[in-house]
């Protein structure tokens, strides 16, 4: 076990300490420029189209309205890594951490602006189903079979079993420590709530998320504006 975790932790530092910092950020400020800047210009676009006309517009039948894909995207986004990444990101590197945050999440927007274009450009509908996303424009965009399969497999054993688990297991912990309800109880009712959700595909999910999303988002603001990053820079630029 002692080599396995001084393997990872070996993987994990070149990674996170050499690539992919740079492969992340200079993407962003690549696709920054190259739009030049789409998430200032398109802001106020965004923000009608999202919560004005066009909520509520589908392109068929087993579409989603623009809010129900961006509840869609949150749910995906939000999760025990804002929680443990951020405390974890401050506790190594102070507050200022917070600031580096800020910066590559507005970069970050230019990623995910080419991501969503590229997804809905290269998306199929399979038997009545609408599909698409990374292995679709990998394959039909960028002509590489091989990055497509790469991903689908990396991204199935990332979400599927890594992902998924941690947050299973973070769920089952903060229950077991708050109501001494057994982690495995926990588990299971999660299961078996997620299996009743995911059965419906994405119309099921979509029409979850946009009921569900918005008030975890007043949670999350509300739960974590006592340590805010404002409010951290303001403590320590005081200190």
């Amino acid at each position: 076990m002692d080599s396995i975790m001084g393997a990872v932790s070996w993987v994990n530092g070149i990674l996170w300490g050499y690539l992919l910092i740079f492969l992340l950020a200079g993407t962003g400020i690549w696709f920054s420029i190259k739009l030049n800047f789409i998430q200032v210009r398109w802001f106020k676009k965004s923000i009608q189209y999202t919560f004005g006309k066009g909520d509520g517009s589908k392109a068929d039948g087993q579409g989603m309205s623009s809010f129900q894909s961006l509840t869609t995207a949150v749910a995906a986004q939000v999760g025990t890594g804002n929680l443990a990444g951020a405390a974890t990101a401050i506790a190594a590197g102070g507050p200022g951490a917070i600031f580096w945050m800020w910066v590559t999440a507005f970069f970050g927007m230019g990623t995910v602006f080419a991501e969503a274009v590229l997804a809905q450009e290269y998306k199929e509908d399979i038997n009545g189903q609408v599909r698409g996303g990374p292995a679709f424009y990998l394959s039909k965009g960028v002509g590489s079979k091989f990055l497509a399969v790469f991903f689908a497999v990396s991204i199935v054993i990332a979400l599927g079993f890594i992902g998924n688990m941690v947050q299973a297991n973070s769920i089952g912990a903060a229950f077991n420590n708050a109501f001494s309800i057994p982690p495995v109880a926990t588990g299971v009712v999660v299961a078996i709530m997620s299996g009743l959700i995911f059965r419906g595909g994405v119309s099921s999910i979509a029409a979850f998320t946009s009921r569900v999303v918005p008030f975890m988002a007043i949670l999350y603001i509300r739960h974590s504006a006592p340590i805010s990053g404002i409010n951290l820079l303001v403590r320590s630029t005081k200190n």
